[in-house]
């Protein structure tokens, strides 16, 4: 039952940290079994912290996927990072990410001075190892047992796309939970709602759609959402999405020619959300300007970053 505890059972809180595009995201997905965090190789999709959760016989461990950390230029950048900063202390674990095949820059060494700061206990996960041959992978792990980035509890080489190592992960962060009980139903995987992963859905094929064309400034909020019936009494989801952008001629890129594009993108978030959820879902959305959203508190706090 929630709430109480068996003997050996362990559970915990792990916040996943890392540069921009480290595969945070993909690597939440594959733990948990399902999509609960929209991926795209564009830098900083992830804007806020969207927890997935893992829950086995023997434990139920919380994961933290975070904004990527990086060089803020807006308001929305400076509150993306310190919603990830602020998950290092408020955790049992962190899970700092590298990539395996890319050399360590600026941006590592910043995240693990941050780590470090923290004082929670870390594992360090070597990402991407399937874009590695085995003589990178070598050198990447005999840099990071160095020391070059400091002291971890342990090191992890695996890949989120392909799921190889991901097993000895989630027995790595076990082995360093605590006793403790169970915080969600045993068959809940996220504590996003449906509205939330409507509007990331269609934000990720948008940028799946335009990709270098569409601006990085939109935002989609679902503002509207009701539980309906069929005419053959099957349950349906009504939802309103609104795309907002910064520009009247970012609008047209997102709208497309004819419309096509926004059709497109609808589509697809619809049918995938259906798929996740297990119903018929009807999916309007309207675009509107909102002329530097990132830079004005009041369109941030609206929006909830």
């Amino acid at each position: 039952m929630l709430g109480q505890t068996a003997a050996d059972f362990r559970s915990g809180f792990v916040t996943l940290v890392g540069r921009p595009n480290v595969g945070k995201s993909t690597l939440l997905n594959s733990i948990i079994g399902r999509k609960v965090a929209i991926v795209s190789d564009k830098p900083q999709t992830t804007r806020t912290q969207i927890r997935g959760v893992r829950t086995t016989a023997n434990s139920q461990i919380v994961f933290l996927d975070t904004p990527g950390i990086h060089r803020a230029r807006t308001m929305l950048g400076e509150r993306t990072n310190r919603s990830a900063t602020d998950s290092l202390k408020s955790v049992d674990l962190v899970c700092f990410l590298v990539e395996a095949h890319t050399v360590l820059g600026k941006g590592d060494h910043f995240i693990a001075d941050l780590v470090k700061g923290a004082g929670t206990q870390a594992i360090c996960v070597v990402n991407k190892i399937d874009l590695a041959d085995k003589d990178l992978l070598i050198a990447q792990l005999t840099r990071l047992g160095s020391g070059e980035l400091g002291e971890f509890a342990a090191f992890v080489p695996l890949s989120g796309t392909s799921g190889e190592g991901i097993d000895a992960l989630v027995a790595e962060i076990e082995s360093r939970l605590e006793i403790g009980p169970r915080y969600y139903p045993e068959e809940m995987t996220t504590d996003q709602p449906e509205t939330f992963l409507a509007a990331e859905l269609v934000r990720e094929q948008l940028i799946a759609d335009a990709r270098e064309e569409l601006p990085h400034s939109i935002a989609v909020l679902v503002d509207e959402f009701e539980e309906r019936t069929t005419k053959s009494g099957d349950p349906l989801l009504a939802m309103r999405a609104v795309v907002r952008v910064e520009r009247d001629s970012q609008k047209g890129i997102v709208i497309g020619k004819g419309g096509e594009r926004l059709k497109r993108a609808g589509t697809n978030a619809r049918m995938e959300l259906e798929k996740l959820l297990g119903a018929r879902v009807h999916l309007e959305i309207a675009v509107r300007v909102d002329p530097d959203w990132q830079r004005k508190p009041k369109s941030l706090d609206r929006m909830g970053f």
